[in-house]
This record gives structure tokens, C-alpha cells and sequence, in this order.
């Protein structure tokens, strides 16, 4: 089964906590922090495969998690590293933040692996926060948090070339003879089910001793309708946004009863509908099935040329079937080809998850009721410093310390846990009661 969709939820690893320990050695009376460090996070990260080409294998499973970092130890222990989780996907894939739809990250070109989720950093150990007035410090940071994406992955195949036009037209005859490409033929609309894709490689070598190659691709399902979901169309259209050159593959002999030249204008609609830079792209008309013509001198093939033409689409008769005309429209397209050069489309990110998921401030402080002891705790590595360094004992360190426990949003917290007039806080081993 082809699968160029798919839905999965990504998250990288937690960071470590650090640890609170002191060092408890016999001729060692008055040992200090020895905390370890928490280890970091796993990420998450997306490499390309070029033996790939589907996302079937995302159906199957729907969640990755990178591993978490393990917790600091005592003796200055650092914790280990979470182990990093890598995803292999098809050159092509274009990675979307499922919520807005916004690129993350096109897999094409230079993009070849990415980091998409950095792990969250081990949080530092106790033996950080020593200072000179505080000697055993009794906190250590936690370590950063995961972060988790819901993500849309769309393959959008890489080729050179695009065929498009209506069913049973001649286009998968045509990709049979001019490449290695297989693909099943019969006389149904929508015989082709799946993206098609073959490598045409012409025996004259360019200058530089390159040879003449490109990629093509077969896009089924286009109808009238396509670009607003009836049939297959919807489903194939984003296959054609990387190509360059469109070959438009119609019905020169008309042998469904169809009027050629309405085909060509049915199926410019739908792309134009779809997405208007695919429309403007450089156009071939390939007037297929000539072999079915009898009379060739008055027939449609003059009134494709003389519709397409003088709006600067060249139209070439072949018969995809003898192989008449077809060599001169490969030339023809490899020679356009390589006036528009060979960069690959990729597309630009939009979303930036280092922006979506911003670090807080190193130095949290967490203010919690102790309901047994009937008081306020504020602990943390920010409010533990301020109080190293800070004499509290004078009216102007006191006065400085309440301007930082306001700045820093702690008595807003108190206030919201219900603290009142006489109330006591306690920060550290200091105890004092709170008035407005």
C-alpha cells in the first residue's frame, strides 16, 4: 500500500533532576553539597533514507518518544544521558506542525538529517548552589521538562518532470517506454493508484561529460474536480509541486469522444485551482495516440498546435505506444530542463519549534502551604541566593528582599493560596509574618 500521509505524535526526552546530598565521610565532620547533575533528555531526530519511499511504515506505529535523562546521583554523580530517537523518512517528506500546518522542515536538498526536538537539560545538583552564608543548600534544580509535537508528515515526491492529464490518455504507456519505471497498464480510469516515478536517461552526453537524465513522474487521478477532493486528484496533486516542467499528455485522436483541446484547458483549471505556481510552470503538450489518426493533414493535432502554440506551449504528436515523436519531445524537455537549472524545491520552514516551546528562567521557585505546621514555604535556587547574599538584619536589605519577592511574582502566589495578615512564611530557615 502507498502511504504519503501520516500523523504522529513526537517527544523528546525530560531532563534529569539534580540531587540534594552532602558528603558524609568519617574524618569528614562537616561535609558539603555533593549533588550530582541530572542527566539530558533524548532527542528527536528525522534523517532521510533513500532506500524509502512510502510512510506506510508511520501507519503502524503513531508515537515516538525520545529517552529520559536519569536523575543526578550523590558524590557529584551526573546522571546518564536519555537516549535520542532517530526517524528515517523518504527524500521528500515535508515534516508540518499538525495544528497550524505550518513547515517545520522539508527533507529535500541540504536537509538531510535534522535535530526536530532537542531533550530537556538535567537540572544542577545542590553542590551549584553553595555560597558563602549558605553552606548546605537543600535544593536542587529539576530538570527540563519533554516537549511533544503532533506532527503531519507529507511525502512529496522529487522529480523533474511531472504527466498530468485526464484517465486512460496514454500516460503510463508513455512512462513504460521512456524509463525503467513498471507501472501496471489497462484500459480503466484510474488504473493508476500510486505516484509513478522512472528515470528517463538519454544517450548523449552533455558538456562536462554529464548525461542527459531526469526523473518523471506519472500524477494519477486527475479529473475535473481534482483540486477540490473528486476522484484521486486531491490525494496526488502535492506530487507535482516539486517538478519543474509539466508534460501535458492528451488524447490527439479522441478516441474516448473527448475534445482534446477542452482537456488541456479541464486540467490547467484543476492545477491552477489547486495551486497557481504549478500552473505558471513551463508546459509541453505531448499529442498522444497518433498512431490512431488516419488522416493526419486534417485532423485535431493542427488545431492543438495552432490553440497552444502562440501562447508559447510547444505541442509534439508521438505515439506512446511505436514510440514515434517521442525521442525529439525528451530532447526537447532535457533541454529546458537544464535552462532552468538543477536545485531542488524545498520548501520553507514556518514553524520553528525552538520558538514554540521557549526555556523558563533557570532559577524557579516553587511557594507551597505547609497545612501541619500552618505556614508558607518558598524554596528555590533564585530566592536561596538572594538570601546568601543579602543581610537581613538592616533595614535596607530587608527592604531590598521584599522589592525581590514581589518583582519575582512570589507574593502574587502567596496572595492566590490565601495568604493573610500575620501569617507566617518561611524561606530557608527564616520565618517571618506576612502584612500586606
Amino acid at each position: 500500500m502507498f502511504a504519503d500521509r501520516a500523523r504522529i505524535s513526537v517527544r523528546s526526552g525530560k531532563g534529569g533532576d539534580g540531587h540534594v546530598s552532602f558528603r558524609r565521610e568519617k574524618y569528614v565532620p562537616a561535609g558539603g553539597p555533593d549533588g550530582g547533575d541530572g542527566g539530558r533528555g533524548g532527542d528527536v531526530i528525522f534523517v532521510v533514507d533513500e532506500g524509502l519511499n512510502t510512510l506506510v511504515d508511520f501507519r503502524n506505529i503513531r508515537r515516538y518518544k525520545a529517552g529520559d535523562g536519569e536523575p543526578g546521583g550523590k558524590k557529584n554523580c551526573r546522571g546518564k544521558d536519555g537516549k535520542d530517537i532517530t526517524l528515517k523518512v523518504p527524500p521528500g517528506t515535508v515534516i508540518r506542525e499538525a495544528g497550524s500546518g505550518q513547515v517545520i522542515v522539508d527533507m529535500s536538498g541540504e536537509n538531510r538529517r535534522v535535530v526536530l526536538l532537542k531533550g530537556g537539560r538535567g537540572g544542577s545538583g545542590n553542590q551549584h548552589y553553595a555560597t558563602s552564608t549558605m553552606q548546605a543548600p537543600m535544593y536542587a534544580q529539576p530538570g527540563r521538562p519533554a516537549r511533544e509535537l503532533e506532527l503531519l508528515l507529507e511525502l512529496k515526491v522529487i522529480a523533474d518532470v511531472g504527466l498530468v492529464g485526464l484517465p486512460n490518455v496514454g500516460k503510463s504507456t508513455f512512462l513504460a517506454r521512456v524509463t525503467n519505471a513498471r507501472p501496471k497498464i489497462a484500459n480503466y480510469h484510474f488504473t493508476t493508484l500510486n505516484p509513478n516515478l522512472g528515470v528517463v536517461d538519454l544517450a548523449e552526453k552533455m558538456e562536462g561529460g554529464h548525461s542527459r537524465s531526469f526523473v518523471i513522474a506519472d500524477i494519477p487521478g486527475l479529473i475535473e474536480g481534482a483540486s477540490e477532493g473528486v476522484g484521486l486528484g486531491y490525494e496526488f496533486l502535492r506530487h507535482i509541486e516539486r517538478t519543474k516542467v509539466i508534460i501535458h499528455i492528451v488524447d490527439a485522436a479522441g478516441t474516448e469522444g473527448r475534445d482534446p483541446i477542452e482537456d488541456i484547458y479541464t486540467i490547467n483549471r484543476e492545477l491552477d485551482a489547486y495551486n497557481p505556481d504549478i500552473a505558471r510552470r513551463p508546459q509541453v503538450i505531448a499529442a498522444n495516440k497518433i498512431d490512431a489518426i488516419y488522416d493526419r493533414e486534417d485532423c485535431v493535432l493542427n488545431a492543438i498546435k495552432a490553440e497552444f502554440e502562440p501562447k508559447g506551449i510547444p505541442v509534439y504528436p508521438i505515439s506512446a505506444v511505436s514510440g514515434e515523436g517521442v525521442r525529439e519531445l525528451l530532447y526537447h524537455v532535457s533541454d529546458m530542463l537544464e535552462k532552468l537549472g538543477q536545485e531542488v524545491t524545498v520548501f520553507e520552514p514556518e514553524y520553528d519549534p525552538e520558538t514554540a516551546f521557549p526555556d523558563g528562567p533557570d532559577e524557579t521557585c516553587t511557594v507551597e502551604y505547609d497545612s501541619e505546621k500552618d505556614e508558607y514555604v518558598v524554596e528555590g535556587p533564585k530566592v536561596e541566593k538572594m538570601l546568601g547574599y543579602t543581610n537581613l538584619d538592616s533595614e535596607r536589605g530587608f527592604t531590598f528582599f521584599q522589592g525581590f519577592l514581589k518583582s519575582s511574582g512570589i507574593l502574587e502566589q502567596l496572595e492566590k493560596l490565601g495568604i493573610e495578615d500575620g501569617d507566617t512564611v518561611r524561606i530557608y530557615g527564616h520565618s517571618f509574618d506576612y502584612y500586606k
